[in-house]
């Protein structure tokens, strides 16, 4: 039979990267929070099909929404959630579902016909990996499946089986050593500053000169008289408050990520 690529998944704590191993960037990179509605709440008349978005999947009594896309339409009553609290899994149904998103919407193969690489933190609990191989083969029917540190998966992208990895991530930061590819467990030192708080305290500054974000779903352009544009604001008291903040983070992340820039003094307390 014809040699098939691996399937390369990273989920972190901010975004989920998805891709084939032997590439030089992943296929696929999504946001790991979705967005659920009760399904109590959910009316099966709902425009989704008209604003372009395909239908979610149904996870017991919640409705789920995976991807940049279904995240960036605004619903009402529909929470933010995250699977992932201190780099521990917290939601597996979360996870079955941005799994599912990527093999299914990004990256449009059958997990049965591809062996899989999945990255986890260096921390990572012998039940958090039981769960992970259980829901892969069990679910995923896989033929063959390998759990790779992040910090050995990076030594080993410079070049190095021996490196000391300083992770910065969305919801934390590692300092792991990596001996001839394997982690020296005791010595992996976790600090939890990472870019969401570098974010939220970016958005604590604005605020604190008078500076409000608005989240893109809060006005529309009105046109006032030929070539002449105007900001209205729009009132959706149904948003829930994490969709909210959600919204404001993306915009605050594309200052920081554009503008913001290391200071050259060092930090005074």
């Amino acid at each position: 039979a014809d040699e098939v690529s691996a399937i390369v998944l990273d989920l972190g704590s901010h975004t989920c990267k998805a891709g084939y191993a032997g590439e030089d960037a992943p296929k696929a990179v999504f946001p790991s929070v979705v967005g659920a509605i009760d399904q109590m709440e959910v009316d099966d008349n709902t425009n989704d099909s008209k604003a372009g978005v395909k239908d979610s999947e149904r996870k017991g009594k919640r409705k789920l929404y995976v991807g940049s896309q279904s995240l960036g339409f605004r619903r009402d009553n529909m929470e933010v959630l995250s699977p992932i609290k201190d780099g521990v899994v917290m939601d597996w149904d979360i996870v079955d579902s941005i799994w599912d998103h990527a093999f299914r919407e990004c990256l449009l193969v059958d997990p049965k016909e591809h062996p899989m690489l999945l990255a986890e933190p260096s921390s990572n609990s012998q039940q958090q990996r039981e769960r992970t191989v259980e829901l892969m083969f069990e679910k995923y029917n896989v033929p063959a499946l390998f759990l790779a540190k992040n910090a050995v998966l990076t030594s080993f992208a410079s070049g190095r089986a021996t490196a000391l990895v300083v992770d910065s991530g969305g919801g934390s930061t590692t300092i792991a050593p990596v001996h001839d590819g394997y982690v020296i467990q005791k010595a992996v030192a976790s600090c939890p500053i990472g870019g969401e708080f570098l974010t939220d305290c970016l958005l604590k500054s604005l605020e604190s000169k008078g500076v409000v974000i608005k989240p893109r779903y809060s006005f529309k352009r009105k046109e006032t008289r030929p070539g002449d544009f105007q900001a209205v604001d729009v009132d959706f008291p149904n948003t829930t408050e994490s969709y909210r903040l959600y919204s404001q983070r993306v915009i605050a992340s594309d200052i920081k990520e554009c503008v913001c820039r290391a200071p050259d003094t060092p930090y005074d307390e």
